[in-house]
């Protein structure tokens, strides 16, 4: 599918949405850009990605946003703008970290995934996994070419096969290979403590090997 000089929506500019965009520029992508501290602590990176980037608040990326990418901690989703999404794909890259976001009994037992509560949260919209073990630094420095040996692949699910489609395409272009796990109530299996997660740069058939190997119980996220 074509995506070239498609706007897509940061909605958090750590890490991983800073190298996002990063990636996403050096792609022919537009990128509009957001963090829960105002586009006014964007500058220095907004500056760096260059004249196809701005900076804006999250109700303002949302809106842009051919395609969104959500990357905040998974305990602020509930403040992520629902009715600008409403139509869109969005990319959830949340990991859910106890320690960090407070217990969650739907996550703790196993009851629930991640992506799964985003899309809950958008109904309207279609939401895909995406990014989510991957370290930041490894998003614009790991990538190679389609059918280069070694090359690594990274994990989507969704529940809408557009979605799914697109975090490929994209991955593609990033220098990456897709494995899919499927619907969204499979990402689990890629979700922290799995081996999927945990293995690091993995191939395609490392990585299915060890979506293969996830053991769903209590404490798994």
């Amino acid at each position: 599918m074509s995506i070239t000089m498609t706007t897509l929506g940061i909605i958090g500019a750590g890490h991983i949405g800073s190298q996002v965009a990063r990636a996403a520029i050096a792609n022919g992508y537009e990128v509009v850009i957001a963090n829960s501290r105002g586009p006014e602590t964007l500058t220095d990176l907004v500056a760096e990605l260059g004249p196809n980037a701005r900076a804006a608040i999250a109700e303002e990326a949302a809106e842009a946003a051919d395609v969104a990418v959500v990357t905040v901690p998974f305990k602020a989703y509930p403040a992520v703008p629902v009715a600008p999404l409403a139509g869109k794909i969005v990319i959830d890259t949340n990991n859910y970290y106890w320690e960090r976001d407070g217990h969650v009994p739907a996550l703790d037992e196993g009851r629930d995934t991640v992506s799964g509560m985003l899309q809950e949260h958008l109904p309207e919209s279609r939401v895909a996994k995406g990014f989510n073990h991957i370290t930041a630094a490894d998003i614009t420095t790991e990538g190679k070419p389609a059918g280069a040996p070694g090359r690594r692949a990274l994990a989507t699910a969704s529940d809408h096969t557009d979605a799914s489609d697109f975090v490929a395409a994209l991955y593609d272009q990033f220098g990456y290979d897709t494995v899919n796990v499927g619907p969204l109530a499979e990402s689990w299996r890629v979700e922290r403590d799995q081996p999927a997660y945990s293995a690091g740069a993995q191939t395609r058939d490392e990585l299915v090997a060890n979506l293969a190997k996830a053991e769903r119980g209590v404490g798994a996220a």
